[in-house]
């Protein structure tokens, strides 16, 4: 029996009244690359990059209004030479529609005329066959509506040459065969597969959304990454955390008016997030323009408490959201994704542990085989009820061996003079609300942690209030709470550990009263610095080998959450530093 596997060339869905018809831009995209049509069209992703940036400059010149094309009768040989300028046809048809930059009528035929950014490729046919098919669409639609069309041509803007485009029957053929394969891919709803160690990937626009080399390492690949997915944080986040600062917009920047530090100015283009804690004033203007962006504002008490989240009309790819509801209502999919989530956990406590000790080594010991029990029965949880008090017994552990970590390493142990406490003395974890320094450091540490991923997964495509371990209730970012399990010893705590052991905070920037302890204004300050400091440092991935900020990788995590979402990872690799 042969082994081939066979294929069947099955008919694309007929066009109806609700199938939305393809833009031949789309049909270009689906030639160059499947997926990338693919993630355009079905899930709406995009991204700008240097190269769409100079394409829509191009375009912009030619579309403007210009004088319509006359009816195909009225199209004369003798006539002088016309030019219409973005002139959009469709055809239920062929299930496509198009917008020419340029149809040109002389001598009684149309020529359809395309922009391009760049110079012309120096190929056989003039074009790339992408470019070829994109145009032999728009001709296909003029002649069905009635105009005689005898070629095509591509403008190359760089260069300034026209390149002629022969509409053969082979290539007309190829263009039909395009719109059928999206078309019949579309209907499918499967995206394909990324190119494997492609040229074509690192000047990608989406590249960093498709992780074309990350999805086929996870799937067996033996190809290092590329850190193509990866580029670098031009924009930072603003934290306003003076109270009564106002916010307004002045151009194309933000204008922050402090009693204190006087009047900064910040370029929209260089905030990738704002945050505003405590009494902070934002303008109607300032606020539209930031959700215009898509740069999202996060409001917070004065005390850092996370209390929402404000942004732009959000992201369009409903498919990635539709595969995350799908899965949280499946009860064995929740248990396995929250038994590894809490075993990813406890591995990075461990490795917090190891890192940072100060105490005696028999006593590391013991908690480092007592954490290492936990993460094994983990693994092995009958229920999300189980497995929610083995983490909280590894949490006990951890935090009761958390004094040790901090600097001196006796501070906890050291007796009281004169009724004071001893500095950071740390016993174990409380909260709401915290009653000593380092609990409070803690707190505000999660709750920032809990903003940057609630924005992380907002921003590609996921319900950040639809999670798989933590319950969902009324205003709690479940899925954020979920994916920041592991990173809470790996961020969260560390910061709180390098703040107090290089003594950036000191006891004198906390008050204490009955609500319990809060960082002064002064300390929040320095500790939110610390944060993102934090944010910025590089780290190498454990999986795929190159460096990158903390700040992308939180990112690059919640991509590769809405890929095993959507079935294309066999599991979600979860942040696991050495």
């Amino acid at each position: 029996m042969s082994s081939e596997q066979l294929e069947f060339d099955l008919p694309a869905p007929p066009v109806t009244g609700d199938t939305p018809l393809v833009p031949a831009r789309m049909v270009n995209e689906y030639v160059y690359c499947p997926r990338l049509a693919y993630l355009m069209w079905t899930q709406s992703e995009w991204a700008e990059s240097a190269d769409t940036v100079e394409g829509k400059r191009v375009h912009a010149r030619v579309d403007r209004a210009g004088a319509p094309l006359p009816a195909p009768e009225e199209i004369a040989a003798e006539e002088p030479k016309l030019a219409s300028r973005s002139l959009t046809l469709s055809s239920t048809a062929l299930g496509v529609i198009a917008k020419i930059d340029v149809a040109e009528a002389e001598d009684g035929a149309v020529t359809p005329i395309d922009y391009k950014r760049g110079k012309r490729p120096h190929v056989s046919q003039g074009a790339y066959e992408p470019e070829r098919i994109q145009v032999c669409l728009q001709a296909l639609l003029l002649e069905e509506h009635g105009y005689r069309v005898e070629e095509g041509a591509i403008y190359y803007a760089e260069s300034r040459e026209r390149v002629r485009i022969a509409l053969d029957e082979g290539l007309r053929a190829a263009a039909k065969s395009a719109v059928h394969g999206l078309r019949l891919l579309v209907s499918q709803g499967r995206i394909p597969p990324p190119l494997r160690d492609s040229p074509k990937c690192p000047r990608c626009a989406l590249v960093s959304v498709c992780l074309p080399d990350e999805v086929t390492t996870l799937n067996g690949s033996p190809l290092a990454p590329r850190p193509i997915a990866v580029p670098a944080d031009e924009a930072l986040p603003l934290v306003v955390q003076s109270q009564h600062a106002r916010i307004a917009k002045d151009g194309e920047t933000l204008k922050i008016t402090d009693e204190e530090q006087g009047e900064t100015t910040v370029r929209l283009i260089d905030v990738s997030d704002v945050a505003l804690f405590g009494n902070v004033a934002i303008t109607t203007p300032a606020l539209a323009a930031l959700l215009e962006r898509e740069i999202p504002v996060t409001f917070h008490s004065h005390g850092g408490w996370f209390r929402g989240v404000a942004h732009g009309l959000g992201h369009r790819n409903i498919e990635v959201r539709t595969a995350q509801y799908r899965a949280s209502f499946d009860d064995a999919y929740c248990l396995r994704f929250a038994r590894d989530l809490v075993a990813a956990k406890i591995v990075n406590q461990r490795t917090i542990l190891r890192r940072n000790w100060r105490g005696e080594d028999q006593d590391r010991q013991t908690v480092l085989e007592r954490l290492s029990a936990a993460r094994k029965a983990a693994g092995g949880a009958a229920g999300l009820a189980e497995l929610l008090g083995l983490e909280g017994d590894a949490a006990a552990a951890y935090f009761r061996a958390f004094a040790g970590l901090l600097s001196p390493a006796d501070a906890a142990k050291a007796p009281a003079a004169a009724g004071d406490l001893p500095p950071f003395r740390f016993e174990a974890r409380n909260r709401r609300p915290p009653t000593d320094p380092v609990n409070a450091m803690l707190s505000l540490a999660y709750a920032m942690l809990s903003r940057h991923l609630t924005i992380a997964l907002a921003s590609v495509g996921l319900d950040p209030y639809r999670g798989f371990y933590h319950a969902p209730r009324y205003g709690r970012p479940a899925l954020a709470l979920d994916l920041m399990e592991p990173f809470r010893p790996i961020i969260a705590d560390s910061v709180v550990l390098s703040a107090v052991n290089t003594g950036e905070v000191g006891p004198g920037d906390f008050v204490t009263a009955a609500t319990g302890t809060a960082l002064t204004q002064a300390g929040r300050r320095r500790f939110v610095d610390a944060f993102e400091r934090r944010l910025s440092q590089e780290t190498t991935h454990p999986v795929f080998g190159y460096r990158l900020s903390m700040r992308r990788l939180l990112l690059v995590q919640a991509r590769l959450l809405g890929r095993y979402f959507l079935g294309e990872l066999p599991s979600y690799p979860h942040y696991l530093p050495r």
